[in-house]
């Protein structure tokens, strides 16, 4: 009974229509298409005051691939709003005493880990140049991510030298080379 409720709180939160909640509750597939729609729901607001609430309650649900995931949408969902760093680091702060709530390590860590890899992500907006160092510790999905679409030349350079994988280096390098980047 303790998931009907959530699931029924969450979609009333996001105000999402059209969702059986009895289908939601019997199947995890149905309950992870609504968490999406919730999440973008949300996530699309500009206030931020249910944000830990509405995590809190996904991350009761008892399968816990779906909670994760759902969270770790949110988590994208939020970065990619973000205006930079500081902001989306405080965001996530608020998030970590439900993380850290999760019984085993490694689903703490499979929710960290993107959290991690988009404050690297997000860094350059306030000047900050990152180091080899740091570029080692992010993901191969990040490194990829920021060869294909960041705009800082100081990025791409890093990336195109000491990126994990070939064709993330290459991407990097050939981007760093096109006259987007250039200064006009």
């Amino acid at each position: 009974m303790a998931l009907h409720a959530d699931v029924a709180e969450l979609l009333a939160a996001a105000g999402a229509l059209g969702v059986d909640v009895d289908d939601a509750v019997a199947d995890e597939h149905v309950r992870w298409s609504a968490y999406r729609r919730v999440v973008l729901v949300i996530a699309s607001s500009p206030s931020r005051d249910r944000d830990v609430a509405i995590v809190a309650t996904i991350l009761r649900d008892p399968v816990e691939m779906v909670a994760k995931s759902a969270v770790v949408a949110f988590v994208d969902e939020i970065a990619m709003r973000t205006a930079g760093p500081a902001e989306f680091r405080v965001w996530a702060s608020g998030l970590l005493p439900e993380i850290d709530g999760l019984a085993a390590e490694g689903h703490r860590a499979f929710i960290r880990r993107p959290i991690h890899d988009w404050l690297f992500h997000l860094s350059p907006k306030d000047g900050h140049v990152p180091t080899t160092a740091e570029l080692a510790e992010i993901t191969d999905w990040m490194q990829r991510a920021l060869a294909e679409g960041s705009r800082s030349p100081a990025v791409l350079a890093l990336l195109a030298e000491s990126g994990r994988r070939k064709k993330t280096r290459n991407v990097a390098k050939n981007r760093a080379r096109s006259r987007e980047l250039r200064p006009r």
